[in-house]
């Protein structure tokens, strides 16, 4: 059982590691040392296969993976894994999501933004300025990667999905020092996907006072289960908030499914929600 482990989770590790593009060339911004990435597959299952867990991340990553050339729609989407900021659910919120979504002619870039919060700082501080910077760098690449510029949005599951709504409603200033010429585009997301999204919510029916509603937020789509009872809230009160500034917002509330589903068949009908963000973007004009 061990051996087999291990060798899965070096062929996850090897996969995790093609391609992956350092954001930060000379070191993340308030990084003095450089941590030794661990990597878990031994935790709890969902829906009978393991989950890649990773932390100590201290060099934040992305990962492109592109849609097939004969269907490629030019919309991409940033994918962020969730894990409390603490840790990242590597495989199950990030490579099996890209690859879905790729099935239907989306691009998409896999973040590894750092891991465990970081003393002194508010937990999505770091992560932050990875996906900021994960999101010029989309940018500015689009010619090269045959991207539509004008179509990049932000998905993300639990604590990711925190980190996307962070990184919509906080575009405006960047949060780490110019780079390169990278740095020099947009960083607002076009479209917003936040999946069973956590610390959304604060008290009196209000949104946590990170996030920075307005009526140019992106368009945002909320995927949550009732019985989510931990977070439910988030969710309700994110889509009450951007309701009230005008912002285009679905929610799709399904009865049962709990959290930390991913996209894997869990047996309840909220697996189905790859279907209703393609939908969405439909809607929005993001795919034809």
């Amino acid at each position: 059982m061990k051996q087999t482990l291990f060798i899965l989770l070096f062929i996850v590790s090897i996969m995790s590691l093609q391609s992956q593009i350092v954001l930060f060339p000379q070191g993340a911004p308030g990084e003095t040392v450089k941590m030794k990435q661990k990597d878990d597959l031994t935790g709890n299952k969902v829906a009978g296969c393991p989950v890649l867990r990773i932390t100590d991340v201290s060099e934040p990553t992305l990962t492109f993976y592109p849609a097939p050339a004969d269907n490629n729609s030019g919309v991409t989407i940033i994918v962020n894994p969730g894990g409390g900021y603490n840790i990242l659910a590597y495989n199950l919120e990030g490579t099996e999501i890209c690859k879905r979504f790729n099935s239907y002619g989306i691009n998409c870039v896999l973040v590894k933004y750092r891991v465990p919060r970081r003393a002194g700082l508010e937990k999505h501080e770091a992560p932050l300025q990875d996906v900021q910077r994960a999101i010029a760098y989309t940018r500015s690449h689009a010619e090269e990667w045959n991207l539509n510029p004008d179509k990049i949005g932000v998905l993300g599951f639990s604590a990711g999905a925190h980190l996307s709504a962070v990184a919509s409603t906080n575009y405006s200033e960047r949060t780490y020092p110019r780079i390169d010429n990278n740095d020099d585009v947009s960083l607002r997301p076009d479209f917003t996907a936040l999946i069973y999204p956590a610390y959304l919510s604060a008290d009196n029916f209000s949104i946590s006072p990170e996030l920075k509603v307005d009526e140019n937020t992106p368009p945002t789509i909320l995927i949550q289960t009732q019985d989510d009872n931990s977070y439910i809230d988030s969710s309700i009160f994110y889509y009450y908030a951007l309701k009230q500034a005008k912002v285009p917002v679905a929610m799709h509330l399904y009865p049962s499914g709990g959290h930390g589903y991913g996209a894997r068949n869990t047996g309840h009908t909220v697996n189905e929600w790859p279907h209703r963000v393609i939908s969405w973007l439909r809607d929005i004009k993001m795919v034809e």
